[in-house]
C-alpha cells in the first residue's frame, strides 16, 4: 500500500507544471532547486509514475503528469477553501438579493448554496423577478443586493458579464421560415415593445403574438415546443434550441450587460461576501465574452 499524497508535493507539482522549469518553480515557491527536484521525486515515487520529461530547456508534463493536473488542483482549492472557511469570521444578519430567473437555476443557485454553507447565521432572502422590479426593491431599501440587466450606456453598478439577448428557435420546428413570424413574448413589459418587438420592425418582418408568458420558463416551454420563437439571454438557450443569426436574418436584439447593483441604504460584511460569491459565480461567463 503506497503512502498517501502530501498537499505540499501537489502545490509544488502545480507550479512546476505552470512553469516548465524548476529554476523558475523554486523563485516562485521560495525554495532551492534541489528541494523542488526532491519534492517532485517524492511525488513520483510515492504514485510510482514519471509525472515530468527533463529535457535541455526545462521540463514537459508525461501524459501521467497531465493526468494528474485536474485532481491536483481540485484537491488544492478544496484545502484552500476548507481553510478559508475555518479561519473567516463568522457572520450573521439578514442580506436580501433580487436576482432575474434566467440565472435562478444556472449560475446563482451554486454561489448561494456555498454562500449558505460557509456563513450559516446568516439569513439570505432571494427575489426572483424583473429587472425593473428588483430596481424599484432596491430602491426602496427592500433588497441589499440586485442582480439585473442593464441596455443603457450609462451603467450604474459593476458589470458581471455580458449576455446579449437573442432570438431562439427549435431545432425541429423551423418556425423562424413561417410568414408572419409566431413570437412568444412577456405579458406585460417594456423591453419587450422596446426591444424585441422593435427589432423585427427594423428587419421588416411580419409577425403576430403567438404565447404571451409570465416567466422566463414560460418562453422557453413555448420555442421547446414549437409554438413560437422568442428572445432569450445567450446563456439561456436551453436544449434542442439554437440561436437564430445574421444568417438567418436575425441580429441580435441587445447587448445586455448584466450588472451588480447595491442597496444605498446600507451595507455589511455579509452583503460585500455574498456580493464577491456572485461576482465569481459569473467570472466564467465573463471570461467567454
Amino acid at each position: 500500500m503506497r503512502e498517501p499524497i502530501e498537499s505540499d508535493l501537489l502545490r509544488t507539482f502545480l507550479v512546476v507544471a505552470e512553469t516548465s522549469n524548476f529554476s523558475a518553480a523554486a523563485q516562485r515557491i521560495g525554495r532551492t532547486q534541489s528541494a523542488i527536484s526532491t519534492q517532485i521525486k517524492r511525488l513520483e515515487e510515492t504514485i510510482g509514475e514519471t509525472l515530468f520529461e527533463r529535457g535541455a530547456r526545462g521540463v514537459l508534463l508525461t501524459r501521467q503528469g497531465i493526468q494528474l493536473v485536474p485532481y491536483a488542483r481540485r484537491i488544492i482549492d478544496l484545502l484552500s477553501e476548507a481553510a478559508a472557511t475555518i479561519r473567516s469570521k463568522p457572520l450573521d444578519g439578514p442580506v436580501r438579493i433580487g436576482i432575474p430567473e434566467e440565472y435562478s437555476q444556472t449560475v446563482l443557485p451554486a454561489a448561494l448554496a456555498a454562500f449558505a454553507v460557509r456563513h450559516p447565521a446568516v439569513e439570505v432572502t432571494v427575489s426572483c423577478d424583473y429587472t425593473v422590479r428588483n430596481i424599484a426593491a432596491l430602491e426602496r431599501d427592500e433588497l441589499d443586493l440586485a442582480v439585473v440587466f442593464d441596455w443603457s450606456d450609462q451603467t450604474k453598478g459593476e458589470v458581471l458579464c455580458i449576455d446579449p439577448t437573442v432570438w431562439v428557435t427549435s431545432v425541429v420546428h423551423r418556425l423562424h421560415d413561417i410568414d408572419p413570424l409566431p413570437i412568444a413574448i412577456y405579458r406585460n413589459s417594456t423591453w419587450s415593445r422596446d426591444f424585441a418587438l422593435r427589432s423585427l420592425e427594423q428587419l421588416g418582418r411580419n409577425y403576430r403574438i403567438a404565447f404571451i408568458a409570465d416567466t422566463g420558463s414560460g418562453l422557453k416551454n413555448a420555442v421547446t415546443a414549437g409554438l413560437a420563437v422568442t428572445t432569450l439571454s445567450r446563456s439561456n438557450i436551453p436544449p434542442g434550441c439554437r440561436e437564430l443569426t445574421a444568417d438567418d436574418g436575425f441580429p441580435p436584439v441587445d447587448s445586455s450587460k448584466v450588472v451588480l447593483r447595491r442597496s444605498t441604504f446600507r451595507s455589511s460584511e455579509a452583503v460585500r461576501e455574498l456580493a464577491e460569491m456572485v461576482r465569481d459565480a459569473f467570472q466564467p461567463m465573463s471570461a467567454m465574452t
